[in-house]
């Protein structure tokens, strides 16, 4: 069986953020995200990749309905996008300087599963 080329370079070139509503109407309005609390805090904005969304939107975001997933062209963010160990030492692209919103390639309202987990549309990934 073939790989899906184009799922795979998708994966390739995409990096992903959730918005929490607010973050997103906020960044609509104004053109620009600068970050969560958890972003500025760290000192970048987290995002991920194609293979990442899932257990990240498991892990920090079981339970919170409202969310936004937003697709981003990884090369249109270069040279402000870096990607560094984090979770167990997997690189994560992250993004130091303000993401500009209307880059957005693609977004999505997401829903919970019964586990309360955001769902990550397969057509997103």
């Amino acid at each position: 069986m073939q790989p899906n080329r184009q799922h795979e370079e998708r994966n390739l070139t995409r990096v992903y953020k959730i918005f929490r509503e607010a973050e997103w109407r906020s960044a609509l309005e104004s053109g620009v995200f600068m970050g969560s609390l958890d972003d500025l805090r760290d000192g970048y904005i987290h995002l991920s990749a194609g293979g990442q969304i899932a257990a990240t939107a498991a892990k920090y975001f079981r339970g919170q309905r409202g969310l936004v997933l937003a697709a981003f062209d990884a090369a249109v963010l270069a040279p402000a996008l870096k990607w560094e160990p984090a979770r167990g030492w997997e690189l994560f692209p992250h993004l130091y300087g303000p993401l500009d919103v209307d880059l957005a390639l693609a977004t999505w309202r997401l829903t919970l599963d019964p586990d309360d987990a955001p769902r990550i549309p397969p057509e997103a990934v």
